[in-house]
């Protein structure tokens, strides 16, 4: 193992206020073993994303009991267990029980972030009752991310209703013409709904650090 295929950036939570995930698709598990080793000789932790439970059961003992891992989100906490959160300031919103993996991914990430968040799911616009329930808690919400997939309608729907920082989350739900999420992505980006922010497809963390930025900065405005 060379330090060409390992260099940890252990200096960005410095530079711009949250720290590196490691992305564990496409990683060999030696590679990971470095990873986690250098972690632990660093006295650090880390969040790690995509992360299979095949791969965890390949992994030593040591490291799997400083592992927090969630099968749904496929996502890790490394050597280090998130402090308490203050109350919920970003919503996260899912048209579907089907978008919750995504879902998942954004409610752990920020839980890494020690940032509190609140789900309202299956409120999708073929029901459109059960979102207009739900408009004036989601009213309350600084920041919300939107997960949607199909015809990704949900975010513009909202980008109308509420005053908040709009994050869209296509996900890849749905078959057919919703071509694994590339027309929920079409609809966020030629939304009319003035203002809104759109990841790329599933990237349920993405979303969750453009939510932690948003929220960052409306802290440091209020002082």
């Amino acid at each position: 193992m060379t330090d060409r295929e390992v260099r940890l950036d252990l200096g960005r939570t410095d530079r711009v206020g949250f720290d590196e995930a490691v992305l564990c698709t496409g990683k060999s598990d030696a590679q990971l073993t470095e990873i986690m080793n250098r972690l632990v000789d660093a006295g650090r932790g880390m969040l790690m994303t995509r992360l299979d439970a095949d791969v965890v059961d390949r992994m030593t003992p040591g490291h799997r009991e400083r592992l927090d891992h969630d099968a749904l989100s496929r996502t890790a906490f490394f050597n280090r267990v998130p402090g308490p959160a203050q109350a919920p300031t970003v919503g996260v919103v899912a048209a579907g029980s089907s978008d919750m993996p995504q879902v998942a991914e954004v409610v752990r990430t920020l839980s890494w972030f020690e940032t509190a968040t609140e789900t309202v799911v299956d409120v999708g616009v073929a029901g459109l009752w059960r979102l207009l329930d739900q408009v004036e808690r989601l009213r309350t919400f600084p920041v919300l991310v939107v997960a949607a997939g199909m015809d990704g309608a949900l975010p513009s729907v909202l980008g109308g209703l509420v005053p908040g920082v709009l994050i869209c989350l296509p996900t890849s739900t749905g078959y057919g013409a919703a071509r694994g999420g590339e027309t929920a992505l079409h609809a966020a980006l030629a939304s009319c709904a003035p203002g809104l922010t759109v990841v790329n497809i599933d990237n349920g963390y993405g979303a969750a650090c453009a939510a932690f930025r948003a929220v960052q900065a409306v802290r440091r405005a209020s002082g």
